[in-house]
């Protein structure tokens, strides 16, 4: 009897999907157009503007981390900066680049724009799967959060890879499972930035060797061994280029805007290994996390907290990075779903708070502030306090009559 409205309702459902993405789609195609001349004029202030150059040298057989050939490049392009914008990331990322190689800077930024926001709708869907529903808390609430977490905003506006980081981890967690070689590959989309996530590898490998999964390191290793060797077929001395870069850069006398580097800043100006402290800290405590919650360890649920723990302690992050913790912001948004009950009301404010405080940096980055000014350090602790609460109040609704694993 009920299966006539459930097919009509399913039906209704596909039509405004479609319609929704046909005015979406529209809407943008009339935005291009409109604010075309803007635009090109903005496409050289983007980092998709170094990706596109790199890819651009690398299919011609050129250093694609060389500053004279860059800023070459970048100048024709309208860049009016006497520093070039460099791709930072090591040669086994330069694949990510690639199809960017054949486009002018405004076309490869289109591209490079469509396939941030792809991301970002699959790493949502399949977060909403993994965290919303009977899992969690309902769809809305996630995707409320998901698409309002300001490094989605910064990385969509800066031009950067953020998202395509925040999607190889989501895919790990999806796939860790049923298919352990994909999610191991995956994971070649993260380690472009290894810096970021030193924790969750140090753990993730841990675990591969304590529990055996095999499938998984190949699956990982041979995604690296191919990424890899796209970048020296095109360039065989691709790793010393790689290496005179990073010491040209003198990155140890930068100011990273990330917490570790503001904390040197103030305290330890010339002490650059100051800022691998935090890190120290972190790996203390990841051991000791992985060591009480082994037996039962799921990525799913015991991952976020060691991506959110990662991204405080780094040496080195910008905003547009902290997209990896998505998965984090969701499953935060699902305990505090699930605790909504227990809420007194100084738990309230307190999340009312953490939400204004991310409403803040959306209101900076409308502003348009450059992420180098380090006005957006304090990012890393508003997600820590969001997650690490978002858990305790979970903890204190389940009481004593539930068993839970995290």
């Amino acid at each position: 009897m009920t299966a006539q409205p459930d097919q009509d309702q399913a039906r209704m459902s596909r039509f405004l999907k479609v319609t929704l993405g046909v005015v979406v789609t529209g809407f943008f195609g009339y935005f291009l157009v409109v604010h075309l001349p803007e635009i090109r004029g903005n496409v050289s202030r983007r980092d998709s503007l170094a990706y596109w150059a790199a890819a651009r040298l690398l299919r011609e057989r050129y250093n694609p981390y060389d500053p004279r050939l860059v800023l070459e490049l970048e100048q024709q392009s309208g860049y009016a900066e006497p520093q070039p914008l460099i791709l930072r990331t090591p040669p086994w990322s330069l694949f990510m680049v690639l199809p960017l190689a054949p486009l002018s800077p405004f076309w490869a930024w289109v591209l490079w724009s469509v396939m941030t926001v792809s991301c970002l709708l699959v790493a949502m869907r399949l977060g909403r799967r993994m965290y919303g529903g009977s899992r969690g808390g309902p769809d809305h609430l996630l995707t409320l959060a998901g698409y309002t977490f300001a490094p989605v905003a910064a990385c969509l506006i800066s031009g950067q890879m953020g998202l395509m980081l925040a999607l190889g981890i989501v895919l790990f967690l999806w796939w860790e499972k049923k298919y352990p070689f994909v999610a191991g590959a995956a994971l070649i989309l993260p380690f472009a930035k290894p810096h970021l996530l030193a924790l969750f590898w140090i753990i993730a490998a841990l675990w591969a060797a304590l529990q055996k999964r095999w499938q998984l390191a190949v699956g990982f290793v041979s995604a690296l061994g191919v990424a890899t060797a796209v970048a020296i077929i095109l360039d065989p001395p691709v790793f010393q280029h790689y290496c005179q870069m990073v010491y040209a850069a003198s990155i140890q006398n930068e100011f990273i805007p990330a917490l570790s580097g503001v904390v040197r800043l103030i305290f330890f100006r010339r002490r650059f290994w100051v800022q691998f402290l935090p890190l120290a800290v972190g790996l203390a405590w990841s051991l000791i996390f992985f060591r009480r919650w082994r037996s039962v360890w799921n990525w799913q649920v015991h991952g976020p907290a060691l991506l959110v723990v990662s991204v405080l302690t780094t040496p080195y992050g910008w905003l547009a990075d902290e997209t990896v913790l998505l998965p984090a912001i969701l499953q935060a948004a699902a305990f505090i779903y699930q605790a909504r009950t227990a809420l007194k009301v100084g738990n309230k404010i307190a999340i009312s708070v953490l939400v204004l405080l991310d409403v803040l940096l959306l209101l900076i980055l409308r502003a348009r502030i450059p992420f180098s000014t380090g006005i957006y350090f304090w990012s890393s602790l508003v997600w820590f306090f969001w997650y690490f609460s978002a858990h305790r109040l979970r903890m204190n609704a389940a009481g004593q009559g539930e068993q839970v694993v995290w």
